[in-house]
């Protein structure tokens, strides 16, 4: 069984940094050995650093794969599925190179995402750079309790990682990272209840409405998915809130053993279903990046980079 980074299932962290790079060029001969070695640093460290949770993962982009690992590529690994309707945008930006780094101290949070590019030096540039936090008992900043409909337990790695459908690629996952910027004060101009309706969920106590009293535009409404057998399309949220006083917003990560449960939930929220329902969250954040990666188990990156 290929091993798992451990980042892409762990369980929740009080801190979170996302580092997106783009690589240099003619550099992958030495990119290849360098990731394996920074994946399994990260993979180290959780050791050394568990009483503080640490974790992470180091996923490429899908633009960039076929330079980095020409003689293969994960069946599903696509582009960013942008969509745009109206005024609701889900635009793409992608990059080579995602490091999503956690940590239960801020300070360990720090060193370990300096030494990592320090590793890099030489052969990425560091693009973008966003810190995550965890606000009030696993709230988004809208209020409402976030990753609620998450798999648990052992169903995680269910859910996110890749099986035996492409062998070569088992333990992997394929990673959708969006940056959303919360409109907060027109959010909480709204009236407790409207807020509850968008959601589909009580605010204080996260009871999710019964089925028949859920908006169609309800948030949950539009994500909660199943496929043509009626099977539930999940997939594991890692997302936290980020930002400051002047822009802030949700860190969105999706992790799953497939790219079509994340591409028909952007769909639903955007497009919405046949009548046009559409998610009305949508009118209170903005996504401002969408990028499409592949997060490798560590023993397809070690033998790679040989």
């Amino acid at each position: 069984m290929p091993r798992e980074q451990l980042g892409v299932c762990a369980e929740g962290n009080l801190h979170s940094v996302y580092l997106m790079f783009n690589a240099n060029d003619g550099i992958e001969s030495q990119l290849r050995p360098c990731l394996a070695n920074v994946a399994q640093y990260i993979h180290e460290l959780s050791d050394q650093y568990a009483d503080s949770a640490l974790n992470g993962f180091i996923a490429v982009g899908a633009n960039y794969w076929d330079s980095l690992y020409s003689a293969s590529r994960p069946a599903e690994l696509k582009p960013f599925p942008a969509r745009s309707a109206d005024n609701r945008d889900a635009p793409a930006l992608e990059y080579d190179l995602f490091a999503h780094i956690r940590c239960d101290r801020l300070d360990i949070l720090h060193l370990v995402a300096n030494e990592v590019c320090q590793m890099f030096e030489g052969l990425v540039e560091l693009v973008d750079e966003e810190r995550g936090f965890r606000f009030m008992d696993n709230r988004d900043l809208t209020g409402f309790v976030d990753g609620t409909e998450n798999p648990k337990g052992r169903n995680r790695q269910q859910v996110a990682l890749v099986g035996d459908e492409d062998i070569v690629f088992k333990s992997g996952s394929y990673v959708h990272v969006q940056k959303f910027a919360h409109n907060l004060s027109k959010w909480h101009r709204l009236p407790q209840k409207k807020q509850e309706d968008i959601i589909g969920r009580t605010k204080h106590d996260n009871i999710e409405y019964a089925s028949a009293d859920k908006p169609l535009t309800s948030h949950i409404k539009r994500v909660n998915l199943k496929d043509a057998q009626g099977n539930s399309m999940e997939i594991l949220r890692q997302s936290m809130p980020y930002g400051s006083v002047k822009e802030q917003g949700l860190m969105f990560i999706s992790n799953c053993r497939n790219s079509e449960n994340f591409e028909q939930m952007l769909h639903s929220m955007v497009h919405g279903d046949e009548e046009g329902n559409h998610d009305h969250l949508l009118h209170f954040t903005q996504a401002l990046t969408g990028s499409s990666f592949f997060a490798p188990s560590l023993d397809f990156m070690e033998k790679a980079a040989n």
